[in-house]
């Protein structure tokens, strides 16, 4: 046998038993120094290992505020969907897909509206949660007459939402029944037509006392709020309060209010109705529909309503998972959802809906875990895994990815190539990575695992 076969085979060995290291850029010494800096930097709370590492700021009450032990969070995905454009899931999808839900710690689902759907499908859908969750609460929303509320009951929901426009006779601009008359050249203008605040008010009344007689909970949600003035506010609290409302709920539907005006109606309505409780559904115009959950609940909010992936229609909901996270990882308010099934839960919305987040959408992104292919990002893992990562990709279902990138240098390719069964000497390695850069810079696109492979076996056969 030559010497050049023998060295071949002897590297070929050597690739499949993994006998060659990288060369060591730190000590033991150092690395054990570098790790005591850190840790002296974090805090309990705010670093659990394997979890978390986030600012201790941020759980500091002089930073944060004083924030609940616990938030209730309501997903609204199958409400939510119905308002995205093209989405046709069968009747089997939406059920599949609740179980999930149910199954990721949700305990508090607002399902489907009436539309289309008969009393057996209304029961069947409270089986479905009930048979995953006894405890998880079901809320219809949509309602809008006695008969609606008879069918929920009957069905077996724990709780109704009961509409409530936020203008007086600006709300005629959301009543259905006023297009479909135009519509056909009827007259929809009568003497009980709303005209006012107090009349639109007034309308909501017997439907939260029909619900309250009918055992179910009256979750009102109190729509366009950021239109509210304190007056309306008032009187909006007092009379659906006074009616028996459980839960005032804050909808934003154009997304227009700030978190800390949504701090300050959460405040305010708790001082006029100290007894109910309280929620909000913010809306993501301006990307801070977490930020209003998190002012919302600092100021005494009960629960918020949300979506996984943010659906809805416009700019979107809060996130699921980026809300859970934040709570939880943040500012240490537990929310009962197992948060190593958020990401399978993000997939599985996509292939519901057809609709796809981006590739860094929060905590359930492809690449939320991706900060490049950098030798100093990519081996910072090596001294401490939540550095650049302040969230361990598993503790969310996710994972951490290592592209391969010009600005990759050979710790990185050492590292891709291990992973793919391939070990090479430093200096073949060198040789892979000219070759590499050569391939990137001439075709103008980055390597498959493929691709690098092939480049590493023409090295080993060049050795």
């Amino acid at each position: 046998m030559d010497t050049q076969e023998e060295t071949r085979r002897e590297l070929r060995n050597a690739h499949r038993e993994g006998l060659m290291d990288k060369p060591a850029v730190f000590t033991d010494e150092e690395i054990s120094r570098f790790r005591a800096e850190i840790a002296a930097r974090r805090a309990p709370g705010a670093y659990e290992p394997g979890r978390w590492s986030v600012s201790p700021l941020t759980r500091h009450p002089d930073t944060s505020g004083s924030m609940p032990d616990s938030v209730r969070l309501r997903d609204a995905t199958l409400r939510s969907v119905e308002t995205l454009p093209g989405v046709v899931a069968t009747t089997e999808a939406k059920a599949g897909y609740l179980r999930r839900l149910v199954g990721a710690g949700v305990r508090e689902v607002v399902t489907a509206g009436l539309a289309g759907r008969d009393d057996a499908a209304l029961r069947t859908e409270v089986d479905t949660v009930k048979g995953e969750n006894p405890d998880c609460r079901t809320v219809l929303p949509l309602l809008r007459t006695t008969a609606d509320i008879d069918r929920a009951a009957d069905a077996g929901y724990d709780a109704v939402q009961i509409w409530v426009q936020g203008f007086g006779e600006a709300s005629l601009i959301y009543n259905p029944a006023v297009y479909q008359r135009s519509w056909q050249g009827e007259e929809w203008r009568t003497a009980d037509t709303p005209r006012s605040r107090a009349d639109v008010l007034a309308r909501a009344v017997p439907l939260i006392r029909h619900a309250r007689s009918r055992g179910l909970d009256a979750v009102v949600p109190m729509l366009m709020v950021s239109y509210l003035t304190d007056a309306v506010l008032e009187e909006s609290v007092a009379v659906l309060t006074g009616a028996g409302a459980t839960e005032l709920t804050l909808f934003d539907g154009p997304g227009a209010m700030s978190p800390e005006a949504y701090g300050h109606l959460v405040t305010r309505t708790r001082e006029l109705a100290p007894g109910v409780q309280v929620g909000l559904h913010p809306h993501n115009t301006f990307g801070l529909a977490v930020a209003c959950a998190v002012a919302a609940v600092r100021a005494g909010a009960d629960v918020v309503e949300l979506s996984v992936n943010g659906y809805c229609g416009g700019p979107g909901n809060a996130d699921l998972a980026a809300t859970a996270m934040a709570f939880e990882a943040l500012y240490g308010v537990r929310t009962g959802i197992r948060s190593e099934r958020l990401t399978d839960l993000a997939r599985a919305g996509e292939a519901l809906t057809g609709y796809h987040v981006a590739w860094n959408h929060p905590v359930t992104g492809t690449n939320a875990f991706s900060w490049g292919g950098m030798d100093l990002i990519t081996q910072e893992t090596a001294v401490d895994p939540l550095l650049h990562n302040c969230l361990e990709p598993a503790l969310v279902g996710n994972e951490r990815r290592t592209p391969f990138t010009p600005d990759s240098g050979p710790y990185t390719l050492a590292d891709k190539l291990a992973a793919l069964g391939i070990d090479l000497e430093p200096a073949q390695v060198d040789v892979v990575l000219r070759a590499a850069r050569e391939v990137m810079a001439r075709e103008g696109r980055l390597l498959t695992d493929a691709d690098l492979a092939a480049l590493a076996q023409k090295a080993t056969e060049r050795a």
